[in-house]
Parts: structure tokens; sequence; C-alpha cells
């Protein structure tokens, strides 16, 4: 903005004698205005005792008020009935007869310089509607004349509604002879026989007052027509009633006048009477019917809704019949009230000398007739010719002071009137602002302000605004109301200051001052981000503010969902909270998704911003579920329509089924199926009685099930399967035990299960022996010793066998020499596995093979091989030997296999033996090798403490365990968005030297949060990282720092109490493992294994005993599977020493625990990428060599 001192801004009032809508303040003198009054008609009710009638008006002095009843002062007939208020203009009329104050009412508020006046306020009072007590003579006709029942309604308060009706509430039969006409009356063309009744009656409603009224019952008596020549009155022969030409009961003559007023409804009505019916014709003479034209009651009445003028003409109604027909002829003539041709006259303010024109433009039809009164006074021209009157205008020439007034223009016609009051205020005065001196006003930046200076003179003034006694220019300022306003279009803060309005004419001037402050824009400088929360989580929204600080009084952040204020509340139960800019909704739920808007407000300004929050949930359930069978009811289809799946895709859909006849109401899962599939081909058991039901899941979790279908009957049918997993055990010498997985109840299809057991001695019998059992376990006696079988399993039931099963191939018990006939055991193995080979795979897992033993050295079934290795010190510290003992076994005959859990960076031993159900057998020679480095565990901790604003510095301890020669430290620190919580910048520093353990970073961006990253290093490579998080702010006395100090310590505390936690689980893991594995420690020396082995043949001696449980020596800890090439699974893994002190995490876990259950290994060492992976296992990269799960 710019300020000229040359060129003024100045604002003239056009000097004119009429000012549109004249406001003339209150502080100055002026004649009374209505402002408001109660427009008639007031209807007043039989059971009304009071009615208010109100009249306002404005005028300094303030007026008075006066009434007039129907063009007389209205002086109250009693004080204490009624009551006018002169200083309020309140009329309250009390009666228990409110009939006498029927009337046209006006009101009159008058001061010394006029009066002002309504127009007529008409009051109507009803009483209660009643018929006249009457007694009505019976109505006598003959058959074929006409009949008029006249009903005569009483007036009443509108709508009134006109029923004929029985005294028993039947309403009369109206048809084209006999009809009801607009008047109420029951008119019959011709009367019948049939006609004749005593109770006619007419009944009016008035719904306003809840009131019907009835009308004494009339009574019609229809004479029957006798033959011309019969004098008889007893004759009932039935005569055909003469033709009669129509005429018309209603209306009356030829011609009819209807006069309405623009707007209203038109009815036209022709009732006729003659014999036969006459039927009635409407035309309008000269032009084409409105389309708008309605005929109603049987063609007798014409109805045109709102007429205008184009519906005036002559209408036409012609009644005819076999004997000719009548005419009726309508003249319609629509009329108007008085109406303004364009607005009502003006009120006008003017100066003393001046010529005054007071026009009242006015149409209707008939044409208004014009009356004018000053205060309520009717005049003529004035005698000296000062004024004169010219019908529709008044003209006062050289006004002078005292012709100032009220005048009154009344329009009138016989359709009513309308009445305009015009304030006439001639008189010279000197500028008066009515602004408040030295009025303070506050605008930012960038906005727009309006500073007012009100000014009231005559003549009209010219005003002028200045600042810093220079007159203002620019395009960013703007004048208006002549120039009683200036605005401010794009404030600055240079636009603060003084600003003086001076307003002057002929009569003198004026001055008033305005004081502008303009201060900073409220802003949102970090909006709240588009955010997705899953259900039941905590969700968080900044919104970061800046604002003038003198207007921190009155700012405050209000958050919004969609339109509707959040209510934020001090309540514990409360979901909402704010803690500074961020909005907290704890455990979101569907119903929070939506759209937020924070909205920064002071009293001046404010600027919102919006972000959508999206909520994550489980899915809706399916719902729609549809079952169809396919080509049999055992093969069906079931299908349904996904729910919502609330902003996760859904990954699969699972189907559950339940069946009343083994597990009623258990649910059990039947089939998954992909998320982007809703249908599911189930193959379904026999005999049972099914329903479904289905439940989406997604990455939050499953959804609720779907209603169940309805139920579903499967017929009975033969086995599908036959039983698995079967297993041939000889627990004593000539005896073998077959055992097998039986079928569950709901797969046996039928009634009258039973099993077939069929075995054959392999090689020798041809024909099978066969044996129905109903159990899951058949025991043959008195097999040779260690011989093979080849045994079938088969399923059946009363509708069929199973499928023809596959044999399944085992052997007869084994022999047994007792020690006590010999004293050494000579049913272990005999011989040592050879050329034994060590390939290190990476720092941790080897690949170990070998020459297998002959056959015939395993005395008995080959168990497996066993893997001994022992860790003789650690490359680190060389001197110190550790003699850490190791196992691991593998079930079957092989020649190779994997050994994970080794330490790095060490030196080991290995041997490997062979083991029957006996026990182990010799000891290879053993091999000697290394293991190279691997990389550093975790740093255990990370704390960090701000040195300057731009400035942390970094300490940690070191690793604790290297798992080789420490090289260096990598340190990646990450510059943080704390609203999106995203990464902006990331640098990194390579820290040589083993033994540092701080770093001080600098250049660092201020009042920032920054992520550091550190890693330990090898020359295998570095370790995991150990983050820590805190913000660059320098501390300063204060709340200041605490925000960074809280950071600080609550990552250090949060560091500490994890590795608490994790030596506690460690010490409770190392406690129960030792009580666990106690009789493990140790190896036992020749006495104890000679014992052991004598317990072992005593238990094998047992009938009944579980053999396999009893078949290893000391050497041997743990069970084996029949499978090939599959180490063993759960606990395989047994530590050879009880007193191992480093507590290596190997010797607990078997393969099983990194192949994921039952996968095998391949040979090439290839497996290590299946279990580097495995969901529940950690994994570390290593430089040579798969990737390795560390445990």
């Amino acid at each position: 903005m710019t300020l000229a001192g040359s060129l003024s801004l100045r604002l003239l009032l056009a000097l004119t004698t009429m000012a549109s809508g004249l406001n003339i303040p209150l502080e100055v003198e002026q004649p009374p205005t209505i402002i408001t009054y109660t427009s008639g008609p007031i209807i007043v009710l039989h059971f009304d005792t009071a009615i208010t009638v109100k009249c306002k008006a404005r005028g300094n002095p303030p007026p008075e008020y006066r009434w007039e009843k129907d063009g007389q002062a209205f002086v109250p007939p009693n004080f204490q009935t009624i009551r006018a208020n002169q200083t309020k203009g309140l009329l309250v009329l009390h009666s228990e007869d409110m009939s006498k104050f029927e009337g046209k009412y006006r009101c009159y508020a008058s001061n010394k310089l006029g009066t002002a006046m309504t127009n007529e306020i008409e009051i109507k009072a009803f009483s209660i509607p009643k018929f006249p007590k009457e007694t009505l003579s019976p109505i006598v006709v003959t058959e074929g004349e006409p009949i008029t029942l006249k009903c005569n309604p009483p007036e009443g308060v509108a709508p009134r509604l006109i029923y004929w009706m029985t005294v028993d509430l039947q309403h009369i039969e109206q048809n084209e002879r006999v009809s009801m006409g607009t008047d109420g009356n029951l008119y019959f063309s011709n009367a019948l026989k049939n006609d004749s009744r005593q109770d006619y009656g007419c009944f009016a409603a008035f719904n306003r007052i809840r009131t019907i009224v009835q009308k004494n019952a009339m009574a019609v008596v229809v004479k029957r027509l006798k033959p011309a020549n019969d004098s008889s009155e007893s004759s009932h022969t039935p005569v055909a009633p003469p033709a009669r030409i129509p005429s018309l009961l209603l209306p009356s003559g030829v011609q009819t006048e209807k006069v309405l007023l623009k707007g209203e409804d038109l009815q036209l009505e022709c009732i006729p009477e003659g014999f036969p019916t006459p039927s009635v014709k409407w035309i309008k003479m000269g032009e084409v019917m409105s389309p708008r034209v309605k005929f109603n009651n049987y063609n007798k009445l014409l109805s045109l809704s709102a007429v205008e003028e184009s519906d005036e003409g002559k209408y036409m109604c012609t009644a005819e019949n076999s004997a000719g027909k009548a005419v009726h002829y309508f003249d319609v003539i629509v009329e108007e009230p008085p109406k303004w041709l364009t607005e009502p006259p003006q009120s006008q303010l003017t100066v003393i000398g001046s010529d005054v024109h007071i026009k009242c433009s006015v149409s209707g039809k008939p044409q208004p007739a014009i009356t004018w009164r000053r205060n309520g006074v009717m005049f003529r021209d004035d005698p000296d010719k000062r004024m004169q009157v010219f019908d529709d205008t008044v003209i006062l020439f050289n006004a002078k002071a005292e012709d100032s007034g009220v005048y009154q223009c009344e329009a009138s016609n016989r359709h009513g009137n309308i009445l305009a009051n015009v304030n006439i205020v001639i008189m010279n005065m000197a500028p008066l602002i009515l602004t408040e001196n030295n009025q303070e006003y506050a605008a930012v930046v960038g906005k727009e302000i309006t500073m007012n200076c009100s000014v009231f003179s005559s003549p009209p003034s010219s005003i002028s605004w200045t600042k810093d006694e220079k007159a203002i220019e620019g395009e960013g300022f703007l004048a208006f109301e002549s120039g009683q306003s200036l605005k401010i279009i794009n404030a600055e803060k240079g636009d603060s200051g003084k600003y003086i309005c001076v307003a002057s004419n002929m009569e003198g001037s004026s001055a008033v001052t305005a004081v502008l402050d303009v201060k900073d824009a409220t802003k949102i400088v970090g909006p709240p981000q588009n955010t997705q929360v899953d259900s039941g989580k905590l969700a968080k929204l900044m919104c970061k503010t800046e604002y003038d600080a003198s207007l921190q009084d009155t700012f405050e952040l209000v958050w919004r969902k969609e339109t509707k204020e959040i209510p934020l509340s001090s309540e514990k139960n409360s979901r909402y909270s704010v803690k500074g800019a961020m909005l907290e909704i704890m455990n979101v739920n569907l119903s929070d998704q939506g759209t937020y808007t924070c909205t920064a407000r002071t009293s001046l300004d404010e600027d919102s911003a919006t972000a959508v929050l999206t909520v994550r949930d489980v899915p809706d359930a399916p719902i729609k579920l549809d079952l169809s069978e396919l080509d049999s009811p055992r093969n069906v289809v079931l299908s349904w329509i996904p729910g919502s799946d609330h902003n996760s895709t859904v990954t699969e859909f699972v189907v559950e089924y339940e069946e009343n006849r083994w597990e009623p109401g258990r649910w059990k899962e039947l089939q998954r199926v992909t998320g982007n599939q809703a249908t599911a081909e189930l193959k379904l058991y026999g005999n049972l009685n099914y329903q479904f039901r289905v439940y989406a899941v997604n990455a939050i979790g499953p959804g609720p099930p779907s209603e169940p279908t309805e139920r579903h009957k499967t017929p009975p049918a033969a086995p599908d399967r036959n039983p698995e997993n079967i297993k041939i055990q000889g627990h004593h010498p000539h005896q073998m035990e077959i055992s097998w997985e039986p079928l569950s109840p709901v797969e046996r299809n039928g009634p009258g299960f039973e099993y077939k057991v069929k075995y054959r001695q392999l090689g020798v019998e041809d024909s099978f022996t066969e044996h129905m059992v109903n159990r899951s376990v058949f025991l043959v006696n008195n097999t040779p010793t260690f011989v093979p079988y080849e045994i079938k399993i088969l399923s059946r039931n009363s509708y069929g066998w199973g499928p023809e099963p596959k044999p399944v191939t085992g052997y007869s018990g084994e022999d047994v020499v007792f020690w006590h006939c010999l004293r050494e055991n000579v049913s272990v193995p005999t011989a040592a596995p050879r050329d034994i080979a060590v390939e290190v795979i990476n720092t941790t897992v080897l690949r170990v093979s070998w020459t297998p033993v002959p056959p015939a050295t395993v005395r008995g079934r080959l168990g497996g091989y066993n893997v001994h290795w022992v860790r003789r010190r650690s490359l680190l510290n060389p001197d110190k030997i550790l003699d850490l003992s190791h196992s691991m076994s593998f079930s079957g005959n092989r020649s190779h296999v994997i050994v994970p859990g080794l330490e790095p960076f060490s030196e080991y031993k290995l041997t490997v033996y062979v083991f029957n159900k006996k026990g182990n057998g010799p000891k290879s020679d053993p091999v000697t090798f290394n293991t190279p480095e691997g990389v550093p565990e975790q740093v255990t901790v990370l704390t960090s403490s701000i040195i300057q604003r731009d400035s942390v510095r970094l300490e940690w301890a070191q690793p604790p365990k290297s798992n080789g020669i420490l090289t260096s430290y990598l340190l990646q620190y990450h510059l943080i968005n704390e609203t999106a919580l995203e990464v902006i910048d990331s640098k990194e520093i390579n820290i040589t030297g083993a033994d540092t353990n701080h770093w001080t970073l600098q250049g660092l961006k201020g009042d920032s949060l920054y992520r550091f990253d550190l890693r330990a290093c090898t020359r295998a490579g570095c370790g995991p990282p150990q983050a820590e998080e805190s913000r660059t702010d320098f501390p300063e006395p204060g709340a200041a720092s605490q925000e960074s100090s809280f950071s600080t310590h609550g990552w250090m505390i949060g560091t500490m109490c994890a590795v608490a936690l994790l030596t506690l689980v460690v010490v409770i893991a190392c406690f129960l493992r030792k009580n666990k594995g106690g009789k493990y420690a140790g190896t036992p020396s020749p006495q104890r294994q000679e014992n052991l082995a004598m317990e072992k043949v005593k238990e094998k001696e047992e009938p009944h005993s579980d053999t396999e449980s009893q078949k290893m020596n000391d050497d041997t800890f743990c069970d084996y599977s029949d499978s090939d090439e599959k180490p063993l699974k759960g606990g395989s893994l047994c530590s050879l020493k009880g007193d191992d002190a480093t507590g290596d995490s190997v010797s607990r876990y078997t393969l099983g625990d990194y192949a994921d259950g039952g996968r095998e290994f391949n040979e090439d060492g290839s497996f290590i990428g299946e279990y580097s992976g495995h969901r529940h296992r950690g994994s570390v990269s290593e430089p040579n060599g798969p990737s390795l799960v560390n445990v």
C-alpha cells in the first residue's frame, strides 16, 4: 500500500432529494416509522377470550400510539377488559363475548414530527355454528318431477364441508340424476319412487374447530304416476313419467355474471332437471377451452384453478335430453385488487428550499382511487399553492422544515386497499459522525478489513480518509457506502496505524480516528497426513500451527470428523485426546474412519487442513451362502457374496462344517480358498447331516463367520480310503505288532464299520492270512525272528469295501542275546564309518560325509548315524581349552548329513559312529577343522546425549560375541519426518578401531528427530543394528529440554529393560534345561554302562513293554524315524555334557527346527535357503556361503 500527499481520495454523496430506504439514525429527530404490525384478518373463535394486536414504530422522540375502529377513535368501553399500551402500541382485548370487537382497526404512531398509520386490521368473530331449530314438512312430488332439498348451512370458520346422509350416517348416493350443488343443496333432476324416505339429513363440518352440525331430517314422498284412464287409488300398474324438456335448477335465469380476483379458483355450475335425466356440456364461446379446465360432479361443475386474464370470456352450458335442451350463459370477469406498479413510494431526506415529489404508482381492476393523508389526516391542494395534488402525485414546492411529516398514500377499489407511509424530512444539518472515535480494528496479513465512518448530514457530506496526514490511494483500498466505509483488500504489516475520516458539508465538518493493527495470519504449517491404522490400535493426527502471539488467548485448535466437531473430554473413558498439536484416537474402530479437519482459529481468522483416516479391520462375514450339488450329494459347490474387506484385502476364505451325528455343535475347518474366489467345491463324507459357514481372513485377522446354511444330508457309502501310517513292530522275538492310524468317525461313511488285516511272509507264502477287527492294532504271534512281512489293512462298512490298498513291508521281532550268557553285548554294531570328510559351508554349518559300514556289521536293523563334535578352543583365545561336546543323530542309512549350530572362528574335532536298537558302534577316526569368522552380535547398549543444538554424542558397549576379530563400527543416522514417521535423509560413517566406544556427530539439523543405527563389524561383515532415537535441541533450563531428554532416556531405559528381560529368560531356560536333561550329564563309566545294559535287557524281557523306548545305550539319547534322508524331529539333539558353561544353543535344537517340520535337506546344502526364511527365526547375512538361521 502507498500514500500520496498530492492526491486526496474524496467521496461525495449525490445531491438528490430521494433516498431509497431512508434510514435516519435515531440520534437525529425524525417522524415515526411503522416497523411491524399484526396484519388482518384476525379470526376469533367462539372459545377465544382474548386477542393481542401488535403495532410497533420507531422515531425520535419515541412515538405514542392510538387506535381507530371502523374510522372512529377507539374508546375502550371497559378499562378492565381492554388495554392499549400507548408507549409500546400493544392492544389486548379481553371478553367472554369477542363478537363485540368485530370491525376494522388502524394503529396510529405519533410524535411531534408526524404521525404514521397502519393499513386496516380486520377482526372477525365466529360463534358456534348451528342450524336453526325448525319443523320441516314432507316434500311430496310425483314421479318424474324435480326435487330440491335445501341445506342453508350456517356460516363458520373456513373450510366448511357439506355432506348429505341418513340418520344412520349412510351417504346419500349421488349420480347424474341426484347431486349436491356448491350451495350445499341436494338436487334431483327427476324423482323416482325409491327416493321416498324420511331421513334426508344435511351435515356441515368445520374441521378447524372440529365441529359437525346436523340439520333436522327432511322427508320426501314420491307418488306413483297413475294411468290417464285409471281413477282407482289402488292401482299398482307402473306408468313411466312423460318426457319433459330440461330446465336449470341452478343457476336461475338465462345469464350470470361471475367476477373473480386474479389467482382465485373459478367454479361454474349447471344443475338441470327434466326427464329423461339431461346431460350437460360446456363451451367457451368464440375461444378454445383452456387445457387447465376440469369437469366434476358428472359434468355439472366446471373448475379452473388460479384464473388469469386470459380466462375471461363467455361460457355456455347446455342441458339436453330426448325432449329438448336448455342453455345458460356465464360472463366471467377477472379483476385485481390494488398493487404497486414497482414499489411503494420511498421516504425522502432533503434540504430546505428543495421541491419534493411524492408519486404513488398503483394498478388494479377496477382502477384504484388514491387518497392522500398527512400525519393521518386527509388533505387536498394547499391554498398558498406550495402543495399540489395531481391524482397519484403530490408536489411540495420550496419545502420548509415545517413541511416535514408522514405522508400516507392509500389506493383502494372494491377488492381491497394498500397503504404506504412516506417520511418526508426537510432539514439542514452539519455532519454527525456516529462511529466511536479511536475505534480499534484488528486484521491479519493477507485478509481484508473494513473500517467504518458512519455519517448523517443534510445536505450529504463529502468524506475523505487520510493516514499520517496523507491521502490514501492504491488498488488495495476500496471506499464504499458513499465513503462511510474503507476496505483494505489485502492487509499488510505496513498498513497498521491511525486513519482519520473527515466529513464536511455546507453546514460544517467533523472527524473521527480509527486505529488499525495488522497481525500475523494463523497458518497450519504441518497439516495432518492421510493415515492407515488397524482396528483397536492408536491413531495419531498431527496439526502444527503458527499464529500471532498477541492472539494466544483466543487461539483454539478444533478437530472435526466430516462436519461434526469432535468432543474432547477430560474423562478417563474418552477415546479422544489432544496433546498439543496431536489428536489421538484410542482403540479405533470402523466408525472412526473418515475425513478429519483440524481448524486453527483465533478471534480474527482461521486455517484448516484435512486428512483421511482409514481404519483396517477384519473382514465382514460373507452373506447369501448358496449350496448346490454337482454330480452327487457328496460333491457340492458352496458359493457366497464376500462382505466388506475393511481396507485390507481378503487373503483367503475358510469353509467350516458342523455335523450333528458324531460331534454336534462343533465347527471344523473343511477347506480354504484364495481371497479372490467366492466359491468352493466340497467333497463330503457319507451318512452325515452337514451345515456350512464361511469366514474371511485378511492381514488383520479372521473375521466373524457367516450365518450357517440349511442342513445338507449325504447318503451312506462305502469307505473312501483305508488306514494310513501303518507300523510293524517286533517288541519281542517271534512276535509282530501291526498298528495303524484309525479312520475318524466321519470318515466311515456308514454303519457296520470294521477293518480287515491281511499279512503274509514276504517271498515265502502266496496267500494272505486275514482277520476282521474293530481295533487299530493287531498282534501276530509265533513269527520267525526278524523276517519281512507284507501287510494290507482294508476298511469296510455295511455298504462295501474301501479301495484296494498298497502292501506295506515290515519285520518281525529281532533276536536277543542275554548278557548273562555272554559278558559283552555282541548285538551292537561292530564297525566304524570310514573316510570321514568335513566341508565347512559357512561359519556355523558343516557338510559331513563318510563311507557307510557293511550291513553285516550292523547286527540288526540299522538305526542311523551319530555325528559327535567337540569345540576345542576359540581362535580369539587359542590358549584356553574348552572341549565342549555336542552330538546329533540321523536316522536311516546315509553317507552324508548337514550339521548346523557351530560357533564361528573356532577349532573343532569330529567323529561319526553307527547305531542300532541295541546301542552304538565304535567311533570313527577323528577329523580336526576350523570354522571361519562370522559377523558380530548386536551392540548391547547405545545411548545419546545432546552437546549442542546441532551435535549429538553417542556411546555404546561392545557386542557380547564378536564371532571374529572386531575391525570397525558402521554408524547410520536418519532424519525422521515426525508427522509421517518416514525417513527424509540418511547418512553413514565407518568408525575404525575395535576399542572405540563413543562418537560425536556434528552439523545435524536443529530441532529435528534422528534415528541412529550402530553395527559392529569383522572381516566377515557387520552384525545387526542397535537403534537409538534423539531430538537435536540444545537443552535449556525449564521445559524446553524435556522432550529430547525424555526421548533419549526413554530409549536407554527401554534398551536396559530389554537386556534385563533377555538375561532373565536365558537364566530360566538354562535352569529348566539342566533339570530336564540332568540324567545325560557326562559320559557314563564302563561299570555304569554295564548296569544300564543289564537294566535294558531285563526291560526287554518284560511282556507288553515298550521296547522302542528302551533300545539305546547311554551314548544314544534320541528317537529315530524310519524315513530315509531325514533328520530327527523334536529333541533329537542332546548335549553330551551337562556342565557346558557356554550353553551352546545348537545342542538344544534339532534340524527339524531349521527345516520347518518334516522338510528334507538337499545333499548339496541347498536346504539352507529354506530354513533361513523361516518366519519364526531371525537370520544374519554371511559373506561366504549360504545364510544360516540364528537360533
